[in-house]
């Protein structure tokens, strides 16, 4: 199976509930794509003037891709999470993530087209990052890490990635039967994916909120 085609697939899945950027740019180096989720919700009585509490959850998913992934990979995938990810999506370069703010999943996907070597699987495998805010008051942050490879349609990921596993079996099964992808869905729909270079031009401010794609 070829890489392009997976991608396009995972894209469309994580469209219905991510906004999806294409490309995304850290530190000048350009990612395939990048997907936001966001999810409020509050309690309050009557009014919402009454409010009792509220939550915020966030998940950031970057994809890298590669013709085999290696560990150099793997170390610039954590390298993303914990000095990109998590000082600048999630605290947004405060010392704590703003009020109400619950959970942030950090999250890299990386795509290989060749089965990459023992150590590399070994690497992701072992990935861990957890870092929580004023004794998880407000809230705590996790690293996601998962590798799919597209020759052995294997997929290798760290604990914290474990529910993703089913979601990237099924890529393999739809692309199989045909199913389309997040290219073709948008240009029957005349839709674009957001472009953080155009929208931002250094490549470096978060999605907004609210911005929907209707896929």
């Amino acid at each position: 199976m070829e890489m392009a085609q997976y991608l396009d697939r995972l894209l469309l899945r994580y469209s219905g509930t991510f906004d999806i950027y294409k490309p995304y740019f850290i530190d000048g180096k350009e990612y395939p794509a990048y997907g936001y989720f966001f999810s409020h919700l509050e309690k309050y009585v009557l009014v919402r003037e009454a409010n009792l509490w509220a939550s915020d959850s966030y998940e950031h998913i970057l994809f890298i891709t590669a013709d085999k992934i290696t560990e150099e990979h793997v170390k610039e995938a954590q390298d993303v999470i914990q000095n990109y990810m998590e000082p600048k999506l999630v605290r947004k370069g405060a010392r704590v993530p703003e009020k109400d703010h619950m959970y942030s999943f950090l999250t890299v996907i990386l795509l290989s087209q060749y089965p990459p070597d023992r150590n590399t699987l070994k690497s992701v495998k072992r990935y861990s990052f957890d870092k929580g805010y004023r004794f998880n008051l407000r809230g705590f942050s996790t690293g996601h890490m998962a590798l799919v490879s597209m020759e052995d349609r294997k997929i290798t990921c760290n604990r914290a990635a474990a529910k993703k596993v089913k979601l990237l079996k099924e890529i393999f099964e739809e692309v199989d039967a045909g199913k389309p992808g997040f290219g073709e869905l948008c240009e029957k729909k005349d839709v674009k994916p957001f472009s953080q270079k155009d929208r931002t031009g250094d490549g470096e401010r978060e999605p907004e909120d609210g911005e929907k794609q209707g896929l």
